[in-house]
Order: C-alpha cells, then structure tokens, then sequence
C-alpha cells in the first residue's frame, strides 16, 4: 500500500469515506425499503382496483352497447313489420270490401239488364256478351280466373220449360263465349245432355275443358251442401255469403277449381224483392294475397282465422285456419293450421277483413254467418335482414376504445412506475450508501432529523455546513476504542501486471471476506483505501471487549487473506499466492462524527488513527503488530499469551521509538471458548446474505475447487495457462467451425518433416503472412465462451503444460513462474488491441465496419485467433531448459547446444524442445484443436519461431535487422515481395516487439531487485541500468506502433519510473551487492 493512499498528519487526524455498518448482530434494517415495499403494494392494490373497477366500466360499456343496439336493430324490426302489416291488412280488406262491392253491383246490372228485356224473363234468361262483361269483373276484382258462375232459381213447374230453353240457347251461348275466350273446341264438342236441376249452372266464365257441356252445364249448384247452406243464408238475408273452404266436385269426379283450398261466395239476384238467381264466385286466396301489390313486402305469415266452427274435432281445428307465406313475389300456401313461428306472437297485427254484421237470429237454425279474420306475423327470414353486424361492431369499437384507453393507461402506468422504481432504486442505494457510510446510530440520528421535518442544514449541502448553519454538528468523542489498519504487501507490482477487472476480482474478493469477518466479530468497517482496510470496534456503541474482538478479526482476515489468494491463483495468474497482509492494531479514544458539506461522510480523527496506520506499515508479511496500549488491554482481559513482544523497538514519527508486540495467532485460535464460537455462530447467520456479498460480485469465482489450496504453486500456475490456452483454443475452433482429430494424410507427412532442418533459425523470415479479416469469424468468435475443446484435449493440454513445467530449471527470470509472467502481460497487451476513436476513448463496437477497422488497426492480429494462441504459446514455452545466462556465455562456455545452434542457442533450443514434446503422439487432440490444415500448421511454426526468436533482445545482428524490418513496416519503406502486405509486415514486427515487452515485463511494472551471486545477475542489473538499454526501447515501441491502447504509455511510465529510481539509487546498490559477491567470493 502507497504511503499517499491513507493521509494522516502529526495531529492524527485522517479522512475516510465509507462505514460499514455492524454495530449489533442484527444487520443494518433500512426504513426505506420497509416504506418502500409497504407504499409498493398500497400501490398495487389500488392499481388491481383500478384495472377491476375498469374492467367492470368495460363490460358494463360493451355490454349495455350491445343491448341497445340490439334493441334498436328489434325496435326497427318491429316498427317496419308493424309498417308493412298494416299496410297489407289495409290493403287485404279494402280488396275484400271491393269484391262484394264489385258482386253487388254485376247483380243489380244482371237483374237489370232482364228487366229491360221484354224478352226475357226469369229463369230464362240469357245475358249477352256474358264473358266479356265477366272479364271486366275478373279484372275489377283482381282475378286471372275467379270462377264466376249465374244460376236462375228454376221450379219445379218450369223444368221442362228450362230443359227446352237450355238445349235451344246453349249452343249459342257457347259460341259467344268460346269466340270471346278463343277457345278452340267447337259447339257440337261441347253440347251434352242435361239433368234434372234447381239452381242449374248456366252462364260461367270462363269456360274449362272438363267443365263444358249441358251435363256440367246445368248441374245442380243445390247438389252441393256447402252451397246449398250459402245460399239458403243468402235467402233469408238477401246479402251476399261466402264459404271458408270448399272444393267443388261432380258426382261423376268433375272437379270446380284447383287443387287448393278457396272460398266461395254466393251473391243473390233479386228482382222486385224475390230472389230469382244468384252469381257463384270461387275466391282463390293465393291470387288474392298474390296482388295486394304492397311494395318491400317480404317474409310474413298471413293466417285466416273462420269464426263459424267447420266440422268437429281435429276437422274443426284444421278447417277453420288457413296460413300463407306471402312477400313481393307472390304467396304460398302454407296449410290448413296456423304456420306462424309462436316467437313473434308480440308482433301480432290482427283485422277483421269480412263481417256481414247480420243478425243471427234471423239465420236457419244450425247455419252460421262466417266472420273472417287476418292475422299477419314476421317471420324469420324478416328479422334477419334487421339481425345485421352493427351491435357486433358498435361493441368492438367500444371496447377498441376502452382497450386504447387501457392500453395507454398501461403504458402511461409503466413509464410512471418505470420513473418510480428508478426513483426508488435510486433512493435505496443512497440508503444503502448511507447506511455503509455511518453507522447505524448515526443513520437513525440523521433519520430522526428528517421526522422533525428535514434533515440538518448543510448535510448534503457543499456550502451549506459551518457556523451559520445554525444546526450543531454530529460528533462524538468515544474513549473505549481499537481501530485495525490491514495492507496488502505487493499489491501494486502485482495489481499493474493485471487487467482492471482482475484488480477488483481480487480486491473485492478479498474484502468481501473481511466483510464476513467484521460481521462475525461485530466490528465496523471504516474504510477501504486503495489496497487498505480499515476496522474499528468500540463505537458508535461501547463494547468492553473491543481489542480481543479486533484482534481475533485480524487473525481471521490473515486467514481469509491465505485462502482467498491460493483460490484466485487459478483465474488470476502468477504471484497472486504471493500476496501477503501486513496488519497494524492500535486502541485508544477518537473522535468521530459527520463532517458536513460536500460527501458528507463519518469519519475519525485522533492520534489513535494515526498511530494504528504506524502500527501497519512497521509490521511484517503475514504478522500482526500491536501497541503497547493494546497489548494492556490483552493482558487485562487474561490473554497475555496472546502478546510476544518485539526485540527492536520501533521508531514512530511524532512519537520516538516505541514498544510493540506480535500477535500470537495461534495463542489467539486456541484461545476461543465454546461461547465466543457460539456467538461467533451466531453472529455469522446475522451476517448479509452471500448473494448481496462483494465477494460474489463478479459471478463464477465462486466455483474454484475447494482444494486449490492444496495445490503446489507449480500446478496452480498450470492450471492458470490451462483456461488461459483453452480460451484461445475456443476462439480458433469458433472461427474454424469444426472440432476433432483430421485423417488428412498429407498434414500428418507435414508434421513428421517440418522443423527438420539444421536450426531453427534458419526458419526465421522476415515478414509473416496473416490470415485476412472476416467478419464472419469475428462474429462466430463472440459466442466462443460456449464451445467445448472436449475433455481429451484439455487432458492433453494439462499434461503438455506439465511436462513444460517439468522442463524448466529454477533461474531468477527464466523459469516457469517467469513464463507465466509473460504469459499474462503478453494476454493483456492482446486483450488491448483495439480502436482508438476520436474521443480518445475505446470502443469495441461489433458492427462490420468497426470490425474491419478493428482489424485493420491491429494490422490483421485480432483476425486471426491462430495468431493469438501462437503468440502466447510462445511466451509459455519460450524460455525452456534455459541455463538462466545469457547466450553470450554460453558461447564462451562451448556448450554442446552453443555447438549445434551457433547463436540465440537458449532460444532454438526451447522451441526444439517444446516443438518435439507437441509432436507426441499422445497429444495428437490436442493438435487437432490448434490447427487442421497445412497452411494453419506452417502458420502456427512459423509465429512461434519468429515470437520465441524475438525474445534474444541482446544478439545484435538480430537487433539490426530488426530495426531494419521496424523502418520498413512503419517508415514506409517498400516491401519487395508483392505476395506480402504492409500489414503483414507491420503485424510481424508488433508480434515480436510485443513478446519482447512482455518478457521484461517485470521491470516495466516495478523495481525487482536480485541478489547478485549468480552469473545472470549482472546481466539483469545492466536491462535496468542502461540509458538505451532494451527495456525503455521496447516500451516506446509498444508506444509508438498504435495497436496497444493505453498499455503502451502504461509500461512506458513504469519503465522510466524504475529507470529513474536506478538513477537515484542504483550506485549505492550497485556498491552493496558488490560488496557482497566480493565476501562470498572470499568464502569460497
């Protein structure tokens, strides 16, 4: 931890910027998320009435549209039938008025046409041009043909006469009727014998087939009951009568009408008051509706009712109803019953279309005076004209409109409750903010302020604190306190070898496990600065033991701190076991309270805060250093074996030289009785839940196997390049689309016979050809994550990398731990290849174009996942079976490899060697996943070539045609071979340069400073030393090439960081290890 991160002052006064509340085993219960969850559901409540109470307007709205449509379509329905009925029942008996009339009056001009003959007298009698005078009548009444017949009434004493009469006039009167009908028989075709008669047939019109002849002729109509009865009515009453139902027939079977049910009317002829003849009409009813001539007519049922009763019993019911359908064109006879549908009786129009009014008591007994009725209903087919969509539709467009309605309410529900739960989030993490910043007696001191009626004057107002403000501050003075400072020791070197979100995975991992301590122990939680922690037990509420719960926290938190970085290892790399804490404890009084204006914050002040943060940076790795105050306050409590003092005092600024103690951890875990568990039990089940932890923050870390810790630092580094390697792998797989061992022949001769040739250097060329950008690739890439290698290869990737580690030797800087270094610098630099955008920010947009200008700005190195695998790879393999000196003195020493290799001999011989083991057979998965083709595998060979050859930074025939690649890649000098591009040569150089940081990464990221003794020291020294050395050199190249981001000026800082501090210090250090290998060189 950096001296600058906690600013402490000889008057022991420090700021700090959070609290984290603990102030009883019950955790921190906010009053807004209690008010917030109680509102929240008063809301919803009243949001259910509302939607009920708008569903009741909805179906209550739709349904009364519904009704009142459905009435107006009835209301119209019955208002036309009523229209249409009383027209045809208008019409009905007006026409029945006029064919009585029109009876009337053919009998009076019958009567009166005989009178005005001299003649002719009754019963023989003749009326001339009867068929045209009946032809008139037909038409008057209405008729294509009625059936119109004369009779005279014939005595008894005048039957010979008429016989005589008949047989001398019928001919002639036939010939007039035939010639006015056209009718083509003859007179001697239709002339016959007659028959004894009363009320003979005489005159009729119009003549039928069938019913011509004197035997038809002068048929008796008296012959006939129902005509019989008419007329014997007719002579009592002098006035017309009709018949309900009647079909005439001849003894013979000659039949008088059609094959359906008429009436008949009997109409008398009188002359000088005695009744001498009478006209028969057959009333057709069919042609009678057929020419009521009502216009829109159309589906109604007319039904006659007889008032005289016609036979009796199932007779009587039947003959006295007749039932048509009738409309605009025409009627149909429906039956001899009431056809109307029962449904529509309200609808019933009823009239009285013939009533002779006469006195039945002047009637023969037994005969009855026919009174008929029309009845008119709707029928079914009517109503459905009227049953149309329109109530259907009114309806739907009511609930469209209350749906729109609805639909806007909801949205404009959403949008308001969307605000709110903004609102409201907001407003629970600044409760949440407020709690961890003060502490729970604090938060209900500034909560009861606002029950008042606000919160105190200048709180959260910048300018609002101080003197004229009016409202006193809120401070303390608490006497009874123990306040523990914690640092991590190497953070810094190791939090710069890492990416961002790496640094907090550890940090919050770490802390939120200190979190869990503080709960357990009912200690505070101060502050975070940087990489230190800061707790505090005694305040805001006393507790009497505050030191010994301090102190088993700290305890604790070393354990945490042991545990946590063996875990982490495996995901964040090399040197993160290596983290030690370094733990200061001090008790005494502070005082503490809110010191308002802007971020308003709890904090402490006192010499106890700033002796404790003394207390820490004198303190060792992994030790715990007490004052003498709270060693007392150990010794009081009957713990002093918990204490073990310090041989050397200690020298304190402000203070002078000062007694301080060890904490005896194990004094203090053995020291724990049955209760404190029990309340440390306790305490822990009151702790937050694990979900909310800030240990849990960043999902998956979680999951590491709980034996990590058994692990050596060896495999736990193993394990790191695994997922490392295997993430590379996923991304070449997801590019290439396909997964598994080729049976290609061919690449199987390549792998046998490539890199057989003299040395390894001699496959070094100059420019690599790299795989073209394809946004397709780019795109599969992204889902990555999801692709399985398969368990064969990740086994065989663990086993390579062991037999890798296996053949590293312990060197300062050239073992496997060192590899692993550059391993995770050479991942970050690759993770940082992006697009610079205008705003000088960073953008990793997914669109084709972005892409392509991704690509494009990392000269072709993000198109290719083989190029990426390749190059880390590389740094993993890159310094195998290294001797740990450099190349020079292992020329000078003869070697046997210096004798095979000639020049960069650690590094030819490390790719031999790492290339010989991948060839393995047993690793043929393995190979399978890194590439498929030829062009992949001589692609692959000759990136790890040229990135393992790059790491001889020293050779200086390397140097100068590397420098020489450098100004043709971005000096712009021309590339001869026209098969290669400028950015294949720019990619080549940056791939080189890029390992070449990254294997003196270490200096870059902080001062490392060895012991001399061995024979690499004084080459190490010299990287540092050198003002033109290699290490400034390649961090301005990272600088100036433009691939890498802000991770270029990052190593260039540290580099001249460290380069400085070398120019400060270097001789003095120089002259001590000096001093000391000239001692050992004496010892030996």
């Amino acid at each position: 931890m950096s001296k600058s991160s906690i600013q402490t002052s000889d008057n022991g006064t420090t700021h700090h910027d959070s609290f984290h509340d603990a102030d009883s085993l019950e955790p921190a219960v906010h009053v807004a998320p209690v008010v917030a969850n109680r509102e929240e559901k008063a809301v919803t409540r009243s949001k259910f009435l509302v939607f009920f109470v708008l569903l009741l307007a909805i179906s209550g709205a739709a349904g009364a549209t519904y009704v009142l449509m459905e009435e107006e379509q009835q209301n119209e329905f019955g208002v036309t039938f009523a229209g249409l009925a009383s027209e045809v029942s208008t019409v009905a008996g007006q026409k029945v008025d006029q064919i009585f009339s029109a009876l009337d009056a053919y009998s009076l001009f019958i009567s009166s046409q005989v009178q005005d003959d001299v003649n002719s007298s009754w019963p023989f009698v003749l009326i001339s041009n009867y068929s045209k005078k009946s032809e008139k009548i037909s038409q008057l009444l209405g008729f294509k043909s009625p059936a119109l017949i004369i009779a005279p009434l014939v005595g008894e004493d005048e039957r010979e006469q008429w016989n005589s009469f008949a047989l001398e006039s019928v001919a002639g009167s036939y010939q007039n009727s035939l010639d006015n009908e056209g009718n083509k028989f003859t007179v001697d075709e239709l002339v016959n014998m007659t028959i004894p008669f009363v009320l003979p047939v005489w005159q009729r019109y119009p003549l039928e087939p069938g019913n011509i002849g004197l035997l038809t002729t002068c048929y008796d109509l008296l012959a006939v009951p129902e005509i019989a009865d008419l007329f014997q009515i007719s002579s009592v009453t002098f006035n017309p009568s009709l018949g309900f139902t009647q079909m005439l027939d001849t003894s013979d079977g000659a039949s008088y009408g059609q094959s359906i049910i008429d009436s008949q009317i009997v109409q008398p002829i009188t002359e000088n008051g005695d009744i001498v003849g009478m006209i028969w009409l057959r009333l057709p009813w069919r042609e009678f509706f057929d020419n009521l001539n009502v216009d829109g007519l159309f589906g109604m049922i007319a039904v006659i009712r007889n008032s005289c009763e016609i036979g009796s019993g199932e007779v009587a019911d039947t003959a006295n109803v007749l039932s048509f359908s009738i409309d605009a064109s025409g009627a149909v006879f429906l039956g001899q019953f009431d056809a109307h549908d029962t449904q529509y009786d309200d609808h019933l129009l009823s009239r009285v279309i013939l009533d002779s009014d006469l006195n039945a008591d002047r009637l023969p007994e037994g005969h009855c005076v026919h009174k008929l009725t029309l009845d008119l209903y709707p029928t079914q087919e009517l109503e459905e004209i009227f049953n149309t969509s329109k109530p259907t539709a009114y309806t739907s467009v009511v609930l469209a409109i209350f749906a729109f309605t609805s639909l806007v309410f909801l949205l404009y529900d959403y949008f308001v409750g969307r605000r709110q739960r903004k609102f409201m989030d907001r407003i629970l993490k600044q409760d949440q903010i407020v709690s961890n910043v003060f502490p729970t007696a604090i938060r209900d001191r500034l909560y009861g302020s606002d029950r008042k009626g606000s919160y105190p004057r200048g709180l959260f107002d910048p300018l609002g604190g101080g003197l004229g403000s009016g409202e006193a501050p809120l401070a303390d003075l608490f006497p009874e306190t123990t306040i523990m400072f914690a640092d991590i020791v190497g953070f810094t070197a190791w939090a710069s070898a890492r990416e961002p979100v790496q640094v907090f995975i550890l940090l919050e991992t770490i802390y939120g496990g200190f979190d869990t301590n503080a709960y357990r122990h009912r200690v505070f939680k101060v502050e975070t600065v940087g990489d230190c922690y800061v707790a505090v037990a005694g305040l805001p509420e006393p507790a009497m033991d505050h030191a010994v719960a301090v102190c088993r926290f700290a305890c604790d938190c070393i354990k945490t701190m042991k545990d946590t970085t063996l875990k982490l290892e495996v995901t964040l790399g090399p040197d993160t076991s290596d983290l030690k804490l370094r733990v200061g404890i001090h008790s005494g009084q502070v005082t503490a309270g809110v010191l308002r204006g802007e971020r308003s914050r709890f904090q402490l002040f006192g010499d106890t805060m700033n002796t404790a943060a003394r207390m820490e940076s004198t303190s060792g790795q992994n030790r715990i250093q007490i004052s003498q105050v709270t060693a007392d306050l150990l010794v009081a409590s009957g713990l002093s074996a918990w204490r073990a003092a310090r041989k050397c005092k200690i020298f304190v600024k402000g203070k002078g030289e000062m007694q301080t103690y060890w904490l005896n951890t194990k004094a203090v875990k053995g020291s724990m009785s049955p209760k404190s568990m029990d309340d440390m039990l306790v305490a822990s089940t009151m702790a937050p839940d694990s979900s909310d932890s800030q240990s849990n923050v960043v999902d998956g870390y979680d999951s590491v196997l709980d034996d990590v810790g058994a692990m050596t630092k060896t495999e736990r580094l193993i394990e790191w390049n695994v997922e490392v390697l295997t993430s590379l792998l996923q991304q070449i797989i997801a590019s290439r689309g396909e997964v598994g061992v080729t049976n290609n022949a061919s690449l199987k001769e390549k792998e046998a016979t490539i890199g057989t040739g003299d040395t390894v250097l001699e496959e070094f060329v100059p420019i690599i050809p790299l795989k073209r950008f394809d946004a397709g690739d780019l795109r599969k890439r992204q889902e990555a994550g999801s692709i399985d290698i398969g368990e064969e290869a990740k086994t065989q990737l663990r086993n390579f990398l062991a037999n890798v580690a296996f053949m590293y030797h312990d060197n300062p800087f050239h073992n496997f731990e060192h590899a692993s270094h550059v391993t995770a610098s050479v991942k970050k630099l690759l993770t940082r290849i992006v697009k610079v955008d205008d705003g000088n920010g960073l953008t990793t947009s997914t669109d084709d174009v972005n892409l392509f200008d991704v690509a494009g700005h990392s000269y072709g190195i993000t198109s290719d996942p083989l190029t990426q695998f390749s190059v880390v790879f590389s740094a993993i393999i890159h310094d195998i079976d290294h001797p740990g000196v450099p190349n020079v003195q292992l020329m000078k020493e003869n070697t046997r490899n210096a004798q095979i290799f000639k020049k960069s001999v650690a590094e030819q011989n490390s790719v031999e060697l790492a290339w010989g083991l991948l060839m393995w057979e047993e690793y043929e998965a393995l190979r399978a996943c890194i590439y498929h083709t030829e062009d992949e595998l001589r692609r692959f060979r000759q990136l790890v070539v040229n990135s393992v050859m790059a790491t001889d930074i020293v050779d200086k025939e390397l140097q100068a045609l590397r420098k020489a690649r450098w100004e043709t890649a971005f000096a712009g000098n021309p590339i001869h071979d026209a098969s290669l591009t400028s950015d294949d040569c720019k990619a080549t150089i940056v791939i080189e340069h890029l390992i070449q940081a990254s294997d003196v990464a270490h200096t870059m990221q902080h001062c490392i400073y060895i012991g001399l003794g061995t024979r690499s020291s004084s080459w190490n020294v010299m990287l540092l030393i050198s003002p033109a050395g290699p290490i400034p050199t390649r961090a301005r190249k990272l600088e100036s090439c433009g691939v890498f981001g802000v991770s270029s000026l990052e190593y260039l800082n540290y580099a001249q960081s460290n380069r400085d501090e070398w120019v400060r210090k270097g001789e003095s250090l120089v002259k001590v290890y000096l001093a000391k290998y000239e001692e050992r060189i004496k010892e030996q």
